[in-house]
């Protein structure tokens, strides 16, 4: 990846968008770290880092909900809207149909995303004002001992649902340079600002005590373990052997080709692990928020709660449900079949039409066990091996080198480095037409 930086930096066009790219990401980070007005900070820190979930949410947008930033909720709205408008994509077929037409039906299912994003960071924004004020994270006399106790929370709450729109029209301006997805990029570099701060705290511990060194060492060797795996799996697939029948049209003669049909390993991604944990978590953080001293918070912390053993149980149930369900989304074997079979195509040894489409189906299963599996034991294993040296100084790395952060940096790494590959070309190609 170090050599295609190197080579696209050697070609100006693609230089220009790379320091545009630079740019907009210094914007961002100079926006995770300024404060919003109204806001007790310390207070507001300590409030997220009692809890797992926010605690994983401030780790992805570089610490800037724990900072109490202006772009606080950074791009957790776009996350959660686009989820839910692939889930209603399946749900209704008026959408599906928009999903299927071209330029156009993606530029309208991308404005219905945006005024999800909208609602979602409003009610987000409303939430954390909620339950915030009730610990004195707000600061209700900001603007003086004679203001009304609503000025200033409805100013944080205008200020964070601001914060968090303007979060994402930076993504989109990324996207719009066509260099990776903007998004993705934005918490690619928010993961990586928590871990390096977190690697120079645990660095800086050694000075005074040597033996944290051998905690460090340990966790740097499991640390390139998991990457290792990352790497490996998330560029693996199944490729299955096509061929096109040949074709005589007029004079000349058309087809012939062989070719293959790839089907990765992962094909979802980290998406299931960011469903499961976050359908597991979510509970506990409202009872968290609303409720602290419940009886219903304090079971559900103790069964469910992080690092219990229902906990890892629990996601890895539904960690199997969401690979599968977007195992379906992204990869339809009808369609594939019928794709084939109007454009002269077989797979080897199996008859065009429905056969097709069921020996793709039962290939298509069996590697989506394997992804799902492969997701479940990275999300276990890792975290529990981690787990045993928490009480040593690895243990303040292990909210930033989380699985899912690692997942996520592995994933926006390689797609990045595929777009820069597929932008050079295209520039070799128009240099040889010349």
């Amino acid at each position: 990846m170090f050599q295609t930086l190197v080579s696209a930096f050697k070609q100006k066009d693609l230089r220009k968008k790379l320091f545009i790219i630079l740019g907009i990401l210094l914007v961002y980070r100079l926006g995770c770290w300024i404060p919003v007005p109204g806001l007790n900070i310390s207070v507001f820190n300590s409030n997220v880092d009692s809890s797992d979930f926010l605690s994983l949410l401030s780790s992805v947008s570089g610490g800037a909900l724990a900072n109490g930033s202006l772009l606080a909720l950074g791009v957790i709205p776009y996350i959660s809207a686009s989820i839910i408008i692939q889930l209603l994509t399946i749900a209704f077929p008026s959408l599906q149909k928009l999903s299927q037409a071209g330029e156009d039906g993606k530029k309208k299912l991308a404005w219905y995303t945006r005024v999800t994003a909208l609602i979602f960071s409003v009610l987000q924004a409303v939430a954390i004002v909620i339950a915030f004020s009730q610990s004195g994270a707000i600061n209700t006399e900001a603007l003086g001992t004679g203001t009304p106790d609503w000025i200033v929370p409805t100013i944080v709450c205008l200020v964070l649902i601001a914060g968090g729109m303007f979060t994402l029209w930076l993504g989109e301006k990324i996207t719009d340079l066509g260099i990776g997805n903007g998004v993705s990029l934005l918490i690619f570099v928010g993961i990586l600002c928590s871990a390096s701060a977190s690697l120079l705290e645990a660095t800086q511990s050694v000075t005074t005590d040597l033996d944290k060194l051998w905690d460090i060492i340990i966790f740097a060797g499991l640390l390139v373990l998991v990457f290792g795996l990352m790497v490996f799996i998330d560029l693996s697939e199944r490729k299955i052997p096509v061929q096109y029948a040949k074709q005589i049209k007029g004079r000349k003669m058309y087809g012939g080709q062989s070719t293959n049909i790839p089907i990765k390993v992962n094909g979802s991604g980290v998406l299931p692990i960011i469903f499961a944990t976050a359908l597991v978590t979510f509970p506990q953080l409202l009872l968290n928020m609303f409720w602290p001293s419940s009886d219903a918070y304090n079971w559900y912390a103790t069964y469910l709660g992080t690092g219990t053993v229902w906990y890892f149980i629990a996601n890895a149930i539904l960690i199997f449900f969401f690979t599968y369900f977007y195992a379906q989304i992204a990869f339809n074997p009808d369609e594939v079949s019928r794709s084939l079979q109007q454009n002269g195509g077989f797979v080897l040894g199996i008859r065009a039409g429905k056969p097709t489409a069921e020996y793709l189906s039962k290939i298509s299963k069996r590697i989506t066990f394997f992804g799902a599996m492969y997701l479940a034991i990275i999300f276990v294993i890792p975290t529990v091996s981690m787990s045993l040296i928490q009480g040593g100084t690895a243990g303040t790395l292990l909210n930033a080198f989380s699985i899912t952060g690692l997942l996520i940096v592995v994933s926006v790494a390689l797609e990045f480095d595929k777009q820069l590959d597929a932008q050079m070309m295209m520039k070799s190609y128009r240099g040889f037409l010349k």
